[in-house]
Order: C-alpha cells, then structure tokens, then sequence
C-alpha cells in the first residue's frame, strides 16, 4: 500500500491563508519566534443535527504537516507581493527565515474513529508560535473535511444495520482530493468499500463496481448485455436492472443466473438505481427466491442517505447492499465542519505559561484557556457515561465535576468509583509523527467507541446529549477571565 506522503509530495507551504503569513511576518519583525504557544482544534457543534461525531483526518493531515516546507518557487512568490504602498511585503530576511523554517512542533491528538463531542479538543498543537499559526489552516482544512465525512459514513450505517455500504461517491466529489479524502473517511467510518479505485490503491479500501446503464445500452437487448457481462466477468455479475424495466430486467437477471449456474458460477445480485426502491426490492426478492437464487444481493443506489434508507427499511425494503454516492462523498445537507483553531496559552522560552481567552457575543465563541486534555468516563460495563475537558497544568477538584460550558446551572458530579482515560494521546514529538495506528485499526476503533454509547446519543431526530463539561476549576478560571477582560472583578 502506497504512503499517503504520495499526495503531499509538492511544496505546500503557500496551502495556507494569507493572513497566517502576514501575521507571522508581524511575529518575526517583532522579535516574537522564539515565543512558544498552545492551540487546540475544536468544533462548536455537532454536524447534521446529530448527537455524535467521529474524528478523522489526523493521520493525513500530520502527514502534511512532516512535508511542510517552502520551495524556491514558494519564495519568489511570496517576494513578489507588493503592500498597498506599492513596497515588498516580506523584507528578504523573513523570506530566508521560511526558507529554512522546521516545524518543530509537539502535537497530542484524540485517535481516529474516536467519538467526539463539541469543544472538545481534537488536536493540541504546541510549539513556537510561527510554525504553530502556519499549522492552521492546513490542519483545519484536512481534519474538518474528513471528520465530516466519518460521521456521515458512520450515520448511514449505523441506518443500515449492518449491512454493508458501499461509497460510490467519486464522480460527485470535490475534485481530486476531496474524493480521495471522502473515500478513506467513508471507510473509516465504516462503509465497506469504494468505487474509487486510486484511493483502494492509496489507502487499501477494498474496492467495488458492477456496470452502467451505458453497457446495457451498447447492446441491442438488455439480455444480450447480461450475457455478454456474464461471459467476461462470470464471478461478478451484479447487474443493473432498471435500464428499461426493472422488474423485467430482474427477469433476465434470473436467467443469465441458471446458465451461470450451469457452469459453476452464482449470480451475486441486481442492482436498483431507480424507481420505488421499497416496492422494486420486495418483488425482485421474491422472484430472485422464486428462482432458487435466495444468496443474490439486491444492490440499491439512487442519492440514498440515512434518513431515505431508514424509510426503505422501515417500508420493509428487501435491500441487503447500498450504495452511497452524492449524499455521502459531499456531505450534501450539511457541507462544512465548525472546526476552529484557538489560542490558548504563550510563554517566553521556558518561562511561565500566560493564558488567552477570546470573548465573543455568542457563548459557543468563547475559547477556553490552559492546556487542555479530555477524560472519558465509563461504567462499570464499560458504557461511557460523560467527559470531562480540564487543564493539564491545574489541579482538578476530586470527587470531580463537570459544568456545562453554555449553561452553568447544568452540573455533574462523576462519581469516584468512575474509571476514566484521557483522549489526547502523543502524536508528534518536535515535528516527528510517532507511529500512528493504521486506517483498519482507525475503522475498528470507531465501531468499538459507537457501540459504547447509550442509542439515544446516535439517534437522528432529536438525538440525546452526551454530558460533556469543563472541570468545576477550569470552568472558574475561565469565568474569571472573561470577567476580568470585560473590566468586571472577579
């Protein structure tokens, strides 16, 4: 299998917002390089009105990070942007400084295919403050996206009740990347394979197709299509059927089938792509039983997403395989992730950490401060039962208790005999990425953490909030820094 570094092997030290360069020229013009910084990525709510998220991303985007660089070319650009009185932008000595630039950063991070909740950390970067502000954006831009596409992955299957989804997203993707990116975080969220064959060699998805209409079509009849498919690929015959008529093509579906079996081979299944999905599979199942095939797979595709397939089984829909395309790969109703990049604390080399709060009118923009780290609590049968963010560097009250950050009248005490891990976990140590787990382990990581929360948190409407909370001591630091910074004593 291919290293994903394949992607990222140009300079892409310009994949960032122009407002992160000017602000790390301020930095170096000033004097502040040396000083060292704390972000954390989070996100202000859950995507699709649901009650969970599954973190992705982390692994590609760390990738970047190792490859981030400035080329010659990268350079003579960044040389050649004027200011608005007509003067270079970036004196030479801040262009050699990029040059040379290595991005020694630490970064602890929660594990793909983790459950996440709002304001939590995903990742903690901490390093000097140039390379941390450069980070931004390109970290953003990896992790959102393919977080986004996780969770919707993980919605429509859990729709499905296990079975199996395939990601046939490819043609309705945003350009290249974004399909490769959508295909591995389909996959980690838990589809079963790919129509994307670059990403099946990129990432080892296992990969999957039948045929178009337009092979029905090449043929004069849709049985002579049937046949002549049978006789070049007689171990993967799942035939599209709703050329003409679907029922009829189910028809000839079932006699390419016989003669399959006449000569050692089965029918795997048909293919719905059009039409009253529910009704068209109850009657194609019956004919396909009728006929001896009861093993064939009925196949639906057809801009299905999880709420469509929830109403195909809920109409009894005799669909045992789907395909996911547009809905999934674009995320469709809901296109971007919330994900935000803050500051939280600076310090002069080895000196004391100073924090930073950013206040905003809207409760959900304001930052926390401190280095923070998230503990997941579980029950005695190993349930999760709520998180706690607090502050690494602060004590935590114990027995501990966790307040609502939008709604400091909702508390709860976590009972001692709780167990609890942390989230966060090393994984870059001065801009190397320690060993990370594999994309497979990743998609059984987040199998693992969905079946370890209470069904009402992945329900669609209405799902149950998981309690999430900022420690009692981090939450009374943060409310006296807030007060502080709007000139009230705290």
């Amino acid at each position: 299998m291919a290293l994903p570094s394949e992607l990222y092997r140009p300079s892409l030290g310009l994949l960032t917002d122009f407002y992160q360069l000017t602000m790390a020229y301020a930095a170096w013009k000033e004097g502040l390089a040396d000083q060292e910084a704390v972000f954390h990525l989070h996100f202000r709510k859950h995507p699709f009105k649901g009650g969970f998220t599954v973190a992705a991303g982390m692994a590609p985007a760390l990738d970047l990070l190792t490859q981030l660089r400035f080329s010659e070319e990268d350079l003579a650009f960044l040389g050649g942007i004027t200011d608005s009185g007509g003067g270079r932008m970036f004196e030479r000595g801040f262009l050699e400084y990029l040059k040379g630039l290595e991005v020694r950063c630490d970064v602890d991070g929660v594990p793909e295919g983790t459950v996440v909740f709002p304001q939590e950390p995903l990742l903690r970067v901490q390093g000097p403050i140039i390379p941390c502000m450069l980070l931004e954006t390109p970290l953003l831009n990896v992790v959102n996206f393919q977080t986004l596409i996780a969770s919707k992955a993980a919605r429509i299957c859990l729709a499905t009740g296990g079975e199996p989804v395939l990601e046939f997203g490819l043609r309705r993707a945003q350009g290249i990347d974004g399909a490769l990116s959508a295909s591995r975080a389909a996959y980690l969220g838990g589809v079963a394979a790919t129509s994307n064959t670059l990403a099946g060699r990129l990432y080892g998805i296992p990969v999957r197709g039948t045929h178009a209409h337009s092979w029905v079509m090449l043929f004069d009849d849709e049985l002579s299509a049937f046949e002549s498919y049978a006789d070049a690929l007689p171990s993967n015959c799942v035939f599209l059927v709703d050329t003409y008529d679907s029922l009829e093509g189910v028809n000839h579906a079932i006699q390419v089938g016989r003669t399959l079996r006449e000569h050692g081979r089965e029918l795997v299944g048909i293919r719905l792509d059009s039409g009253d999905l529910a009704y068209l599979s109850i009657e194609a199942r019956k004919r396909l039983d009728a006929a001896g095939f009861e093993k064939a797979a009925i196949l639906a595709t057809n801009d299905l997403d999880e709420h469509i397939i929830s109403s195909l089984k809920e109409q009894g829909a005799r669909v045992n395989v789907w395909g996911v395309g547009t809905r999934l790969a674009t995320a469709f109703e809901e296109p971007a992730l919330g994900g935000v990049y803050k500051l939280s604390a600076v310090r002069e080399p080895r000196g004391p950490w100073k924090y930073r709060i950013k206040l905003s009118e809207q409760a959900g923009k304001v930052s926390t401060p401190g280095i923070l780290q998230v503990r997941r609590y579980e029950d005695a049968e190993g349930q999760f039962v709520a998180d706690m963010i607090y502050d690494e560097t602060r004590t935590a009250a114990a027995p501990a208790t966790i307040v609502d950050p939008f709604d400091l009248t909702r508390r709860r005490v976590l009972r001692p005999e709780l167990a609890g891990h942390d989230l966060l976990v090393p994984m870059v140590r001065s801009g190397k990425v320690l060993p990370l787990p594999t994309l497979e382990e990743s998609r059984r990581h987040a199998q693992t953490q969905l079946g370890r929360f209470h069904a009402g948190v992945k329900r669609f409407v209405h799902p149950h909030q998981f309690p999430v909370g900022l420690e009692l001591s981090l939450f009374e630091f943060k409310t006296r820094l807030i007060l502080e910074a709007r000139g009230h004593a705290a």
